[in-house]
């Protein structure tokens, strides 16, 4: 991992996901280069191991976001400014195609992918709004570019997310807010992606034998996360960012 020295010094960036994955990576990374960190986690015990590792640089909020406390006590523990936020956690479907879809997987993931992203995001704009400043990076996909990368309900969830993204991008730009989004294709993380329709595995594992990319590491996809948090990228706002091995020029 190639560090920027003091990229982040003296900020304070909310990481969810924080735990495992892109999110872990990016929070390495952030403190790595100076950054204090909220990491939020559903897993208390990946927190723990973070905090351990990692020191006060890091304050540990476990809980499920889909819980409006939970946003609340990771917005808390960022103190009086938030200088960034990523939006990281997400969780997959079943490759379910439409007509095979139940209202729980449905309800599940929109209420993470996208519902979450929200509550949070709306949160931490009060803070961000009352300094004049701020960084969003939202974690998409690349099934949010595409129909054929994921079942119809994370398919769906992701293009919300781009969506999400662009329209926070126009109304809080000139406010000094910037939102951006990353697309990544496959990931090396601990999220669980098996077939549940035999329709789905017929129609998208001739795409997948052909036409993925290899699997990126975590470590990857932070380095353009933290890009678009910081400074660098002062201009870049409203960008859904390929980071996918090439995988969006096929």
């Amino acid at each position: 991992m190639n560090v920027a020295v003091d990229r982040f010094a003296g900020r304070t960036v909310i990481v969810t996901g924080g735990g495992s994955g892109i999110g872990l990576a990016t929070v390495e990374r952030i403190v790595a280069e100076g950054g204090r960190v909220v990491a939020v986690d559903i897993s208390a015990e990946r927190l723990d191991a973070l905090a351990a590792s990692l020191g006060d640089a890091v304050i540990p909020v476990a809980g499920d976001l889909t819980d409006p406390a939970v946003v609340d006590r990771a917005v808390a523990a960022a103190g009086a400014t938030i200088d960034g936020l990523v939006n990281n956690a997400g969780i997959m479907d079943g490759f379910e195609p439409t007509a095979e879809i139940t209202d729980e997987t449905w309800a599940r993931v929109m209420a993470v992918n996208v519902t979450a992203v929200m509550t949070l995001t709306r949160a931490v704009l009060v803070r961000m709004l009352e300094h004049g400043r701020g960084s969003i990076v939202n974690v998409s996909s690349e099934a949010g570019q595409r129909g054929s990368a994921a079942g119809t309900p994370y398919t769906t969830s992701k293009h919300a997310v781009n969506g999400f993204t662009l329209s926070t991008a126009f109304f809080y730009t000139p406010k000094g807010i910037r939102c951006n989004a990353v697309a990544p294709g496959p990931v090396q993380t601990n999220i669980e992606a098996p077939f549940h329709s035999q329709w789905a595995g017929e129609r998208l594992g001739p795409l997948f034998q052909s036409n993925i990319p290899p699997v990126a590491q975590p470590d990857q996809l932070a380095a353009a996360v933290t890009w678009l948090l910081s400074d660098e990228s002062s201009n870049v706002s409203g960008a859904i960012l390929p980071v996918d091995g090439g995988w969006a020029a096929i």
